[in-house]
């Protein structure tokens, strides 16, 4: 009996063709740093030195977690990887980088090259968007792995900041205020618990349209996570922000104090903004706790800055003027961690 890759459930043919949907994708990306093509076994980055004093390269890695489940069962593969791209782009921000380049790891039980280049078209669109160059990342096909018609996704980002701008949080004192930019929905985390509250407990589809959502369920948890560098760029050079947190797994609670240093805790005012309806309607279903929904999810605040109370008015009135509805959510005060104070939005658990 003659045997071949194919049957043992992979298809080099189905590679080279994603590979040949993938590199038109990725060079619409490039910026002038590109040295190197697509399929190269490296990407090759320039770095234009005339550019910093003294760069340091910031670097992080990460994925889209269980959100892929919701693509998986609405069809939709367009917006993960914008999620992707914009998750590590936030991720640098925070230390003040720009990004340079991105590669991403798409894995699969069976390779669909249709649904890859979907994946990576959301890639290649968040990568442009945000300036960034993708520059190389790697498919792979492992049957008895992922079941069928599932994937995973990560990706990993260089990004560069002169070092006299870099943004650590060492120079954050009690007294500095905290200002709040929204989210646009869960972004990339809590979504096993969102995902057990709605089609478990509720017993609600991705299809079904929420009247307080304005639009169906799948729409809403597959709204793509934001980049926080188009409103945060042009503050870079100003040094006004002493730092900055992406409010990614574990909330508020756990991603501000973060930021701190030593002896420096956060008293947020629930009152300062109003909670989105989505993350309302989790506690509602669900009979979440309040303290474990500002660990669980964002509460539609995708990213906090500290600046000092002098500068926090001009800052706020500038972010207005971009656009951008920032909030005061509250300050710096002596301790650890984050204490919540005022009511705010009522958030206690109703009956299912």
């Amino acid at each position: 009996m003659t045997m071949d890759y194919r049957q043992s459930g992979v298809d080099i043919d189905a590679g080279n063709e994603t590979v040949r949907r993938i590199k038109s994708l990725a060079r619409g990306t490039f910026t002038p740093g590109v040295l190197s093509e697509i399929g190269s076994f490296g990407g090759l980055f320039k770095l234009d030195r005339d550019r910093y004093q003294e760069p340091v390269l910031v670097s992080s890695a990460d994925g889209v977690g269980t959100k892929l489940k919701v693509a998986f069962m609405t069809g939709r593969h367009d917006t993960v990887g914008a999620d992707l791209v914009n998750h590590c782009v936030n991720d640098i921000l925070v230390q003040g980088a720009e990004p340079l380049f991105f590669l991403d790891y798409l894995a699969t039980g069976r390779l669909s090259p249709a649904v890859a280049e979907q994946v990576v078209t959301g890639v290649a669109r968040g990568c442009r968007e945000n300036g960034c160059a993708l520059i190389g990342g790697e498919t792979a096909e492992m049957p008895g792995f992922y079941a069928d018609g599932e994937y995973d996704i990560a990706g990993f980002i260089v990004g560069v900041v002169d070092r006299p701008k870099l943004i650590d949080g060492r120079a954050i004192v009690p007294g500095d205020v905290l200002i709040g930019l929204a989210s646009s929905g869960l972004h990339t985390n809590g979504y096993s618990l969102a995902r057990r509250v709605f089609f478990d407990v509720a017993g609600w589809t991705p299809e079904m349209k929420v009247a307080e959502l304005g639009t169906t369920l799948g729409e809403a948890l597959l709204a793509t996570h934001r980049s926080y560098l188009p409103v945060v760029r042009p503050f870079l050079p100003r040094g006004v922000l002493k730092g900055l947190a992406h409010i990614t797994g574990g909330g508020i609670t756990e991603n501000l104090p973060r930021i701190f240093p030593a002896g420096c805790a956060a008293e947020i005012d629930r009152g300062a903004w109003k909670v989105p309806p989505l993350f309302r309607l989790l506690q509602q279903k669900g009979g979440i706790a309040t303290d474990e929904m500002f660990r669980a999810f964002n509460m539609g605040i995708g990213m906090i800055a500290a600046c000092a109370a002098r500068d926090a008015d001009r800052l706020l009135a500038d972010l207005a003027a971009a656009g951008e509805p920032a909030v005061r959510l509250g300050r710096v005060v002596e301790g650890t961690g984050v204490r919540y104070v005022g009511t705010g939005v009522d958030l206690q658990p109703r009956e299912r």
